[in-house]
């Protein structure tokens, strides 16, 4: 019970054994569904430098006639066939410009496909001038909406004479190239047709641009992907709550005096650090726009920019020499610049907010994926004016987020709020974890004469004392707070732990309410922690919504790192308020202990 350090170092030691900080190769994966992404790269599979022609078929297959939207992005000119009706027809030059936006990339064509029950034929015959040459073909994007959505199967599954090795390899099958004569410099190659435009057929050769070409498969890719993933991910693969626990593990090895626990810390920065021409390459010269790590390219969001940067900005401002440390400042000057003039800000209230799944949604989240790293930089930058700006904004945001997300009638924060609504989001516990949370971070540094402290320190009383009052009786606190048949959950839990013992320790909470409630609470979690170091009962990452039932039935996990990270911070800080326990109730004893530690 006294030693919550020895509990939460189980959850480091499992992480130094389990960790492989490496990428498995895989042949990339085929997607039977066509929810997303599908593209042919004829230049790999062809070749570049010429003006030439080719084609792709797949099929679809609809379970009843339905119309699908289509966004689409191509060089040059490209046209679309389905059961052989021309759907699309679009000539010219043209650069291929894909958009990475927070949960989807973007594409400049529409255009609407009407499937019949059963299999549907789509061909593409595309051009080139001779540099790029690729097709991508996707629906809208869901922005990450909750909901059902209907999409077609795609893919060459039940195509006569195909074999299964092939069906498992690639959704498409292409032929080419063929010849784009340009006469007085009009290319004629997409209005010239060639024989895939009249008859489907194997085994037959047709005349090409060199040599006679029949029908293939594109070049199939081979991809460094993470190794043995869980359904919610690994615990090193680019996102907020990895790089969380790289931090706690910074903050393991300060607490412990152990440095492998900063070591793995530090392997976690570096191997993504010096990841990042691969992911960059898989990403945007493969096409594997889902591939591992795909989210540190471009993604602008915070859970891919600031959170998981807070790793890095500590180290440079813990240890002043070590071997990476200019690619370090690179990369944090670089988030620095996103923190203050890049992430979408919501108009007239200049706190982060979101365009998924609607402009503007503000997202509760968004307090710990933003604040700490803006206290963090204020703590970090050497300029005194970036310094005050961090500062001022960490201060601003912490309490103007109030406006949006915060329910004065539950005392709890939504998980979220879309712009101009008054539709009021489920109070789902780690949203509100991550908002305490981030008003602690705040308050651990302001100083104590800050104009708004009174306020950022008056509000975090009262939302701990909302929180104190749905603790459940078993010390836990329910995933959906306000609803108690929904599962009690360990995230948010051990969160509200770390969050209390902090305040007590801190003085900003009253001992004799907060301290019971944080014991209480961390007896709770350490039910869920094996002496292996696995924890169980994590709920995993959600999207938002005002559908309740979508949060009473988001699956549970072990080990997800959503929950690790907040078990080990909940962990350190209990071993504060319980080394002062213990001293309160045998201070000869506490004193004697301190004095052989000095000596």
């Amino acid at each position: 019970m006294n030693d919550a350090l020895a509990v939460v170092r189980r959850i480091g030691d499992k992480l130094l054994r389990e960790t492989p900080f490496a990428y498995r190769l895989e042949v990339a994966p085929t997607r039977r569904i066509f929810d997303g992404m599908q593209f042919v790269d004829f230049g790999r599979t062809f070749g570049l430098g010429r003006p030439a022609v080719a084609y792709a078929w797949t099929r679809l297959r609809a379970a009843q006639a339905m119309k699908v939207k289509l966004r689409a992005e191509h060089n040059d000119g490209c046209k679309i066939w389905l059961n052989g009706r021309l759907v699309y027809e679009n000539g010219g030059d043209r650069k291929i410009n894909l958009v990475f936006d927070e949960r989807s990339i973007e594409m400049s064509h529409d255009f609407e496909l009407a499937l019949e029950p059963g299999f549907n034929s789509l061909l593409i015959k595309s051009e080139t001038r001779g540099g790029e040459w690729r097709v991508y073909l996707q629906p809208p994007s869901t922005n990450g909406a909750v909901g059902r959505h209907e999409y077609p199967e795609i893919g060459l599954d039940g195509v006569e004479h195909v074999d299964d090795r092939v069906v498992g390899l690639t959704n498409w099958l292409v032929i080419g190239p063929f010849a784009n004569p340009a006469p007085q410099g009009a290319r004629l190659g997409l209005q010239t047709p060639h024989p895939p435009e009249t008859e489907f057929r194997f085994g037959r050769m047709y005349s090409g641009l060199d040599a006679p070409v029949t029908w293939t498969i594109p070049k199939i890719e081979i991809l460094g992907a993470m190794i043995d993933p869980a359904p919610w991910g690994t615990n090193y693969q680019w996102n907020y709550h990895n790089g969380g626990v790289a931090w706690a593990m910074q903050h393991l090895a300060e607490a412990s005096g152990e440095k492998k626990y900063a070591e793995w810390a530090s392997r976690f920065c570096d191997f993504h650090l010096e990841g990042v021409p691969f992911v960059e390459y898989q990403v945007k010269t493969l096409n594997a726009v889902e591939s591992a790590n795909h989210f540190i390219v471009d993604t602008p969001l915070l859970d891919f920019t600031l959170a998981p940067s807070l790793p890095f900005i500590h180290r440079l401002r813990r240890e002043e020499k070590f071997p990476q440390r200019e690619r370090y400042e690179r990369w944090v000057a670089r988030m620095l610049g996103y923190a203050r003039n890049e992430q979408v800000r919501l108009p007239g209230h200049g706190i982060y907010t979101r365009t998924t799944p609607k402009k503007y949604t503000t997202w509760t989240d968004d307090l710990f994926m933003g604040i700490p790293f803006l206290v963090q930089a204020a703590l970090y930058s050497g300029d005194s004016e970036a310094s005050r700006f961090f500062g001022d904004d960490a201060v601003q945001q912490v309490l103007e987020f109030n406006s949006q997300v915060w329910n004065e009638d539950a005392g709890l924060y939504m998980h979220a709020r879309y712009s101009g609504t008054s539709v009021k989001l489920p109070h789902w516990s780690r949203c509100n974890g991550w908002a305490i949370w981030a008003m602690t971070e705040v308050l651990q540094h302001l100083p104590a004469g800050h104009p708004r402290r009174p306020a950022i320190l008056e509000h975090y009383r009262k939302h701990a004392a909302s929180l104190a009052r749905r603790q459940a009786e078993s010390g836990f606190w329910f995933n959906v707070l306000d609803r108690p048949d929904s599962r009690p959950e360990v995230s948010g839990t051990a969160i509200f732990v770390m969050a209390f013992a902090r305040g007590v320790r801190h003085g900003w909470l009253e001992r004799k309410v907060f301290e019971p409630a944080a014991l209480r609470g961390w007896d709770a979690v350490q039910t869920q922690i094996e002496t292996d170091g696995t924890v169980h009962g994590i709920c995993m990452g959600t999207m938002c919504t005002e559908a309740v039932d979508y949060y009473l039935e988001r699956p549970f996990y072990d080990n997800d790192t959503h929950g690790l990270f907040a078990v080990l911070f909940a962990g350190m800080e209990m071993q504060h308020l319980l080394a002062r326990k213990t001293a309160a109730a045998n201070p000869h004893t506490f004193e004697r202990a301190s004095q052989e530690a000095m000596a």
